[in-house]
């Protein structure tokens, strides 16, 4: 049986390649404990948002990811007050934020106040680990030019305000174009390797060639996978009948395992050597606990080989891998 990274175990923390970082196995992240009721159909009081933090810090996850941009800087300054309130923050746990433009701006001088912004917030004078976020609805030429977004992200590295960069994106197409620059430490992908969706294969394949950290995040599906998904949609659409067919199926396979798919979702992404991290959006307290609970549940080798059969058509992934 594959034995799968869980509080205790040998490989429950790991170096982040492409970093001098040592993060844990699953990564918290900061997107739902911002207040985004249009994403997630509830609003979050900031007292939750900064218990939520506060439970990650006091628990063995040792990484927590966010976002400028997250609820318009509110998930990074419930982070920021739970690190406060904890006396500073432990010297084992990373943070991993965002840059975010600024409407339609997404200027080298956006960056550097992005990157300014997130360090008030969350009270960290070096920020260790910084991703160029979602570049790939702007124009390539625009963001890569000379001094440009990359190229001031870039700048803030060598300068010492910022300790390692990353890349973290949706459609792979185009993410794929500013993996090629050759500039970045880590990838972040989200939504694009899961139960229902390979898409991005061919770009994990070249990040980990090129001896960057990967992550994986959204890794159930938009909500599709959890216990009770509350939305019908699919990585911001109409999830297609042959994905809520797949989930169905997927669910009466778990069940003859006496399992659950979400632990099954989870899992499918923490046995797969290549991610350094799994970003699992926590939002209440509660599911901090529930979260390593599922990562420590013992599941068979079958459930994973019969899953793998369920596996929907490349016509209906999110993005077909790049040639």
């Amino acid at each position: 049986m594959t034995t799968t990274p869980h509080p205790g175990s040998a490989d429950w923390l790991r170096p982040l390649p492409g970093t001098p970082l040592t993060v844990s196995a699953i990564c918290a992240g900061g997107s739902p404990l911002g207040s985004m009721p249009r994403l997630y159909g509830r609003d979050v009081p900031t007292d939750q948002g900064v218990a939520v933090a506060r439970a990650v810090l006091e628990s063995p996850i040792r990484f927590q990811d966010t976002s400028n941009g997250y609820s318009e800087g509110e998930s990074e300054r419930r982070i920021g007050a739970a690190i406060r309130e904890a006396g500073g923050l432990p010297p084992d746990f990373v943070v991993g934020t965002k840059v975010d433009p600024l409407g339609r701006d997404y200027s080298g001088e956006r960056v550097r106040a992005s990157v300014a912004e997130s360090r008030e917030r969350l009270g960290l004078d070096v920020l260790p680990l910084v991703h160029l976020h979602d570049p790939e609805f702007f124009d390539f030429e625009e963001i890569a030019r000379p001094g440009g977004a990359v190229d001031a992200l870039v700048a803030l590295k060598e300068s010492g305000q910022v300790g390692s960069i990353g890349l973290a994106g949706g459609r792979v197409q185009e993410i794929a174009r500013y993996l090629a620059l050759g500039v970045f430490d880590v990838l972040l992908v989200h939504n694009r390797w899961t139960l229902l969706d390979r898409s991005a294969g061919d770009l994990i394949a070249e990040a980990t060639g090129r001896g960057m950290g990967v992550l994986n995040a959204a890794v159930y599906g938009g909500g599709l996978l959890v216990p009770r998904p509350a939305i019908s949609t699919y990585g911001y659409r109409e999830a297609p009948p042959e994905i809520v067919g797949a989930v169905a199926a997927m669910r009466d396979v778990c069940a003859r395992h006496d399992a659950d798919l979400t632990t099954a979702a989870l899992q499918f992404s923490l046995r797969d050597p290549r991610f350094a991290a799994t970003i699992v959006g926590l939002g209440r307290p509660e599911l901090v606990e529930d979260t390593l609970r599922r990562a420590a549940t013992p599941l068979p080798d079958a459930l994973f080989d019969e899953l793998e059969t369920l596996l929907p058509p490349r016509s209906v992934w999110l993005d077909a891998p790049f040639d």
